[in-house]
């Protein structure tokens, strides 16, 4: 195995960050993120989709990011030829691991206050009979052909709200622009479509944790699955997807933060803004020429909202245009679908 990613002994790693976060300040100006690994995947691409325009903010951020990996992928290949110099290592599965460095010293500092922040938020006990409620802002992007043949690039703006029974076993409520939708009864859930009963049997252990999420992302996104994504990306992808858009016990939140610490190419990114406009600092990753970044607030390290950076010019716009924006507004528990709790963990 190669020294530089070898065996990692999960207790000594964590207490070592932890010292570290506590001897530490954090950084005045946190790193900066590198230029993005050039990955020249053109076999994917298909702008004829039909399904491309996305129907909310939630399921916006996962799907333009994946359809924009593809597209950005064949604008980088015809534009650049730089050469890439890439850290391999091996995977948690024993295989090759994805072409990026570990995660930076700031990273991992920054999701450790983010870890204790979200450790220390007051939550009570959910029951079965409830709801966890989620509202959020936000915009994305869609790109459609033109009857001239030329792309035509599309924002949508929605304002939504989520209603989930806690044990899954009841219908929802989705309340946008559009007006109100049911949401079919989640049953147990899945780290893709998560309750708060599936999130609060989750491991609190980073490395446990981070385990479990890259064996969901090896199933599609694994070695021989032709995915583009990758595992490493899909578990970024996955954990900000579980941060932002559901109600999340404390205990676990932490853990995800420190599990995201431990992912090969996370950086920071010393000032990004969140879809309402709030200025913070963010942890984020880059792939195919396009940055997701966590975005924080700088004193209280809660999570404002997750957004999709262009870091190169292609169809999807030009290089520092936002692509998605997702803004966490408010999230609780409540005792059924329409109400609003009553105490909220407004960010």
């Amino acid at each position: 195995m190669n020294t530089a990613r070898g065996p990692r002994d999960g207790r000594d790693e964590q207490d070592e960050r932890r010292e570290l976060a506590r001897l530490l300040p954090p950084p005045a100006h946190p790193e900066m993120a590198p230029e993005p690994l050039k990955e020249f995947l053109l076999n994917e691409i298909d702008l004829h989709h039909p399904a491309r325009t996305p129907v909310s903010p939630h399921a916006a951020v996962r799907s333009v990011r994946q359809r924009l990996a593809v597209a950005t992928a064949v604008a980088t290949a015809m534009a650049v030829t730089a050469a890439v110099v890439v850290v391999v290592g091996l995977h948690r599965g024993g295989r090759p691991a994805e072409q990026a460095p570990p995660a930076t010293a700031a990273s991992v500092r920054l999701l450790e206050r983010a870890a204790r922040a979200a450790y220390v938020q007051p939550q009570a006990a959910a029951r079965d009979t409830q709801y966890s409620y989620v509202r959020t802002v936000g915009h994305s992007t869609s790109l459609s052909e033109t009857g001239g043949g030329t792309m035509q690039r599309a924002t949508t703006t929605e304002d939504l709200e989520e209603w989930v029974a806690v044990d899954g076993s009841r219908p929802g409520l989705q309340r946008g622009t559009g007006g109100d939708r049911a949401i079919p009864a989640p049953g147990g859930g899945s780290l893709d479509s998560p309750t708060h009963k599936l999130l609060s049997a989750l491991p609190t252990d980073p490395e446990a944790l981070l385990q479990q999420i890259y064996a969901d992302a090896d199933l599609n996104h694994g070695a021989g699955s032709g995915s583009t994504t990758g595992p490493d990306q899909e578990a970024f992808t996955a954990i900000g997807d579980l941060l932002r858009s559901s109600v999340a016990p404390p205990g676990v939140s932490a853990a995800l933060y420190r599990a995201a610490g431990r992912i090969p190419g996370v950086v920071t990114v010393d000032d990004a803004v969140d879809a309402t406009g709030r200025h913070g600092v963010a942890v984020a990753r880059v792939h195919n020429g396009e940055r997701s970044e966590w975005i924080f607030d700088r004193q209280t390290l809660r999570l404002l909202g997750e957004r999709t950076v262009l870091l190169v010019d292609g169809p999807w716009g030009a290089a520092g245009d936002e692509v998605t924006s997702v803004a966490v507004v408010a999230r609780g528990i409540t005792d059924a679908p329409g109400r609003i709790p009553a105490e909220r963990s407004d960010t």
